[in-house]
């Protein structure tokens, strides 16, 4: 029997489900994957990979030789899950068929994402924007929710695949190893572009560092430059009697004086490749 139902039909399957296994379903805090001896029990949190908004909606799966059971939270998961599971096949090869279609986009969007973070550095990388640390913080967050997804996944798979009750088959058991591996590469890629987005952050933050350097640089030869006329303002700002305030040219001379210095204060720095 194959049955898709919402957690508040649940108690339509008293004859299948004992109330204790009634109760840890609704309290959604059961393990990822539950074996018994006649039965197997896998909870996950669905996500839609491709729609970052989306909110996870909780799954319950019910496997036995006899009976193939999911429990949705909304019934347009509902809907999703009954075109998938509506062929005739074993359950074995409609728990397959099902997961399998939850994973037949997912490699495209993980290569839509990196593509996204590769011209997110080439941009960043010739210009800096405040912006990019909301875009990288974005791309983190993200990949965590990506992280997490598969995750569940792996350990679902691990006891699929392990198969400690038997109910699955040796036949089947092949396609959800093929399953596995898939999410394990899956899983892999996640890792991989969270690293990447690491050293993305990493060089994003020596591009600042440079800027920030560059802009002190000219800071200090600014300071530099203004520090012998900071001199001589105090030299003779200072209230004594000095020569050069009956001299005629004195105040050509003091104006002379500062272009001069200024002028041989910018030749210093660029000959040092300061400026």
């Amino acid at each position: 029997m194959v049955k898709v139902i919402l957690y508040e039909q649940i108690d339509t399957l008293k004859e299948i489900l004992d109330e204790n296994l009634t109760i840890r379903i609704c309290s959604k805090q059961a393990n990822k994957f539950d074996s018994y001896n006649q039965f197997n029990l896998i909870t996950f949190d669905w996500y839609e990979v491709e729609d970052k908004k989306s909110k996870p909606v909780q799954i319950a799966i019910y496997l036995s030789k006899e009976d193939l059971i999911f429990i949705c939270e909304e019934e347009e998961t509902q809907m999703k899950i009954l075109k998938i599971v509506s062929k005739k096949a074993s359950n074995e090869k409609l728990l397959y068929m099902f997961f399998s279609e939850l994973l037949a986009d997912d490699i495209m969007y993980l290569e839509e994402l990196e593509e996204q973070i590769t011209e997110t550095e080439d941009e960043l990388l010739q210009t800096t924007k405040t912006l990019y640390t909301n875009v990288i913080i974005t791309y983190r967050r993200e990949l965590l929710r990506l992280k997490r997804y598969y995750e569940q996944l792996n350990r679902i798979f691990d006891g699929l695949t392990d198969n400690e009750s038997s109910i699955i088959s040796t036949s089947d058991l092949h396609y959800f190893k093929i399953l596995n591996n898939k999410i394990d590469r899956l899983l892999s890629h996640i890792l991989n572009l969270r690293d990447y987005v690491s050293q993305l952050r990493e060089a994003y933050q020596a591009q600042i560092d440079i800027e920030q350097n560059k802009l002190m640089k000219i800071f200090t030869v600014v300071s530099s430059i203004f520090m012998p006329l900071t001199l001589i303002v105090g030299w003779y700002g200072m209230n004594m009697r000095m020569p050069e305030y009956s001299w005629n040219y004195g105040y050509v001379f003091v104006i002379t004086l500062c272009t001069v210095v200024t002028i041989l204060c910018i030749r210093f720095f660029k000959n040092k490749k300061w400026l």
